[in-house]
């Protein structure tokens, strides 16, 4: 009965208008009408990451709960952690809609909200009342569009809302805001972990601070990105954002400006995981993101280099359901493989995501 609602309710949001079928979704979450996954428990998925503790290597990706307004029932989801925001220091409203579509042909979303969110005083509000029990939380800081110091923003944002959250994530990689990649340049990048680093100083609980990347990034790109982010202290890097390459696609909404997400994302992002773990020989803990559907691809992202992973898009058309499917799926390829711990298969087949056979949309 349970799935059969859950079909349901996607088959009716498929038919919306998809920004609008998001808020309707966060809506029938907070209301208790969404179907939550049975757990999954076991031993053999908890990870370690950056110090934190997770019960289990998948977590929910930023963008989804933008304002942290549905965190108690997807701390019940059955997920290892969650990742809110992004969020500025200032409410912005983001781009003019429309700004999110469907490309179901090719399992994939494109977006150009350009960080639309209540502000950091109002989610700073919701996460004082977060659920005491849960998984770690964590909190995707933005700049404001109109800001003359984006360096500033990040580090007001950790100050706000580091006191409330367990890590946070500097995102430098979203292309929907204009020139914000321009900071994962060297230079601009040094200068921006140094303020939000000092930020972290300051908190009465210092936090892990993590660093997203994009995934349209040659690899002297991301040898420097490397060199920056573990001279800067960086605790770990996310791997990756939305990308801007259109090769391949169907769909007809393929040529909107904005992020691709989904599965043609799947393979350049995790040729970038592997990329950077072999550039840091595994001394850097990476999370992997970018078209993860599938306990298959769960795995495949942790075997070129990732110790978790997150998931967003796939949700849209397979609900919270698909938490409980990957991690049952990923639990059993595990013992199969006679694999005590998720450890144990970081990085063992990295080197076939550096072959230049694997890059492909």
């Amino acid at each position: 009965m349970t799935g059969l609602i859950e079909r349901a309710g996607l088959a009716v949001l498929a038919r919306i208008d998809p920004e609008r079928a998001h808020g309707l979704a966060l809506t029938a979450l907070r209301a208790g009408v969404v179907p939550m996954p049975a757990p999954v428990a076991s031993p053999r998925l908890a990870v370690t990451v950056a110090g934190l503790r997770l019960d289990n290597p998948l977590g929910l990706a930023a963008g989804f709960d933008k304002n942290a307004v549905a965190l108690a029932p997807l701390s019940r989801a059955g997920f290892g952690f969650l990742e809110i925001g992004a969020v500025t220091p200032r409410p912005q409203p983001g781009n003019p809609r429309p700004r999110l579509f469907r490309l179901p042909q090719d399992g994939a979303v494109i977006n150009r909200f350009g960080f639309n969110n209540d502000g950091a005083e109002a989610v700073a509000a919701r996460l004082e009342r977060r659920p005491a029990s849960g998984p770690p939380v964590g909190v995707n800081l933005g700049a404001n569009k109109d800001s003359e110091d984006r360096a500033g923003d990040f580090a007001a944002v950790l100050t706000r809302l580091g006191p409330h959250v367990d890590f946070a994530t500097v995102n430098v990689s979203s292309p929907n805001t204009e020139r914000l990649r321009d900071l994962q340049g060297p230079a601009a990048l040094a200068a921006l972990l140094e303020r939000v680093m000092a930020a972290r100083a300051g908190l009465a609980r210092p936090i892990p601070v993590f660093l997203k990347i994009a995934p349209d990034l040659d690899d002297a790109a991301l040898e420097q990105i490397a060199e920056v982010a573990t001279d800067a202290g960086i605790h770990a890097i996310v791997a990756t954002n939305t990308t801007l390459a259109r090769s391949g696609l169907r769909g007809r909404h393929a040529d909107q400006a904005g992020g691709l997400s989904g599965r043609p994302l799947f393979a350049p992002s995790t040729r970038v995981l592997a990329r950077l773990s072999a550039l840091t020989d595994g001394r850097m803990p990476l999370i992997g993101v970018g078209g993860v559907a599938s306990a298959e691809d769960a795995l495949a992202k942790i075997h070129a280099g990732a110790v978790a992973v997150q998931l967003y898009t796939a949700l849209s058309t397979r609900g919270l359901s698909l938490v409980g499917d990957i991690l049952g799926g990923l639990d059993a390829a595990l013992a199969a493989a006679g694999h005590d711990s998720v450890a144990q298969a970081v990085g063992a087949r990295r080197a076939a995501w550096l072959q230049p056979a694997r890059i492909a949309l």
